[in-house]
């Protein structure tokens, strides 16, 4: 017989654990980092990421793609004066995305405060 202290509520075992709505690409802590720095600003430009999230031009490019791809964020291409410069914003599902990401780890984290020295 299992020892009922160490066994979950039964409502705990029929709500999905929060580690189950997390999603993969938003998580990672790259793209989980471009989300946010771009939810920080109305735009953010390739190289503020590059130099802040201390990535290669190349590994960037790959998670703007991944994030792309998933419609988080629309890439915008163009110049200041001469120079060819790279623009990242993120779009409404980005936004959507990476609030429900922080909802989800909020719930986290409150499971972890309220069994805290247990």
């Amino acid at each position: 017989m299992t020892d009922p202290v160490d066994t979950p509520e039964r409502d705990e075992i029929e709500t999905p654990h929060p580690a189950t709505g997390l999603d993969d690409v938003v998580h990672q802590r790259i793209r989980l980092g471009i989300l946010t720095i771009a939810h920080e600003a109305r735009r953010v430009e390739f190289g503020y990421l590059r130099t802040h999230l201390e990535l290669t031009a190349g590994n960037l490019s790959k998670h703007l793609s991944v994030l792309e791809t998933a419609g988080l964020i629309q890439i915008e291409k163009g110049y200041a004066g001469r120079r060819g410069r790279t623009w990242i914003t993120l779009t409404t599902a980005g936004h959507a995305a990476l609030a429900e990401e922080v909802a989800r780890l909020k719930q986290l984290i409150a499971r972890i405060d309220t069994t805290n020295g247990q």
